[in-house]
C-alpha cells in the first residue's frame, strides 16, 4: 500500500521501534516529537494517516488530534497506554479514526494502519459520463470521492467518521438508522461496542451543516429508533 505515514511520539525508542518495520512494509515514514513539529509536518508533507501519541509534553495527543480536524481529513490512529472505555471514546469523539493500546505488536500496528486507510477510501460510484458521483441534498453538495462537502459553496470540514454518517444517511433520505448501524457503517464492526459515541457525532455534524442544531432539518432523531436524513431537502 503507498501511504504516507506521520508517527508521533517523544520518546525516540518508540520511533526506532515502528519506523524500520513500517518503512519494509512499503508505507514512507516521517516522524516528529512534539505536537508544534507534528502540525508543520502535516502541512509539509501531507501524510495519508497519523500514529499520534496521547501522552506528549505540553501539547496532548488530544490537542493535536483536535487541532488537526479543524482542517484536516488525515487519517488519525491514537497510540496510548489508556485502556478504559472512557479513554478510547474521548479519542474516538474528538477525531481519532481508531485506538491503540501499548503494548502493540508490530503487525498490528500495520494492520490497523491498512483498516483505517482503506476505510478512508470512499469509492466513488461512476456515472455513465464517467464522472464521480455528487449528491446535492438541500444546500449541501456531498463529493463522496472527494471525501468533501460543500454549504452553500462554502466547503466543510468533517472528520471521517462524521463525513461516513453523513454519507449513510443522505444516500437514502427518509431511511432511518439504527445508532448500530450507522456507526457499523462509519466506522466497521470493531467499534460496535462504541455504540453510545454515536449521539456525540452526530452533534458535532449537526453543528457543522445545520443553520440551526437544536432544529435540524438535515440529520434528523427518531426518537426511540435512531436517525434519519431529512426527505424534505
Amino acid at each position: 500500500m503507498d501511504a504516507t505515514i506521520l508517527l508521533v511520539d517523544d520518546e525516540p525508542k518508540v520511533i526506532e521501534f515502528m519506523k524500520p518495520f513500517l518503512e519494509l512494509e512499503g508505507f514512507t515514514v516521517f516522524s516528529a516529537h512534539t505536537g508544534p513539529q507534528a502540525l508543520q509536518l502535516v502541512r509539509d508533507v501531507n501524510p495519508d494517516l497519523v500514529v499520534l501519541d496521547w501522552m506528549l509534553p505540553g501539547m496532548s495527543g488530544l490537542d493535536i488530534c483536535r487541532e488537526l480536524r479543524k482542517t484536516s481529513h488525515v487519517g488519525i490512529i491514537m497510540v496510548t497506554a489508556r485502556s478504559e472505555e472512557a479513554d478510547r471514546i474521548v479519542g474516538l469523539e474528538v477525531g481519532a479514526d481508531d485506538y491503540l493500546v501499548k503494548p502493540f505488536s508490530l503487525r498490528e500496528l500495520a494492520a490497523r494502519i491498512r483498516s483505517v486507510l482503506r476505510r478512508l477510501s470512499v469509492p466513488s460510484q461512476e456515472t455513465t459520463e464517467g464522472e464521480s458521483a455528487v449528491l446535492h441534498r438541500g444546500e449541501l453538495t456531498i463529493d463522496e470521492a472527494r471525501f468533501r462537502v460543500w454549504k452553500r459553496g462554502q466547503e466543510v470540514v468533517l472528520t471521517p467518521t462524521e463525513f461516513q454518517m453523513l454519507l449513510t444517511l443522505a444516500t437514502k433520505p427518509g431511511v432511518v438508522y439504527s445508532r448500530l448501524q450507522l456507526l457499523q457503517s462509519s466506522m466497521g464492526e470493531a467499534y460496535l461496542n462504541y455504540e453510545r459515541t454515536i449521539d456525540s457525532h452526530i452533534s458535532h455534524l449537526r453543528k457543522k451543516i445545520e443553520d440551526d442544531p437544536a432544529s435540524p432539518i438535515y440529520v434528523q432523531t427518531v426518537y426511540g429508533i435512531g436517525y434519519r436524513f431529512g426527505d424534505q431537502t
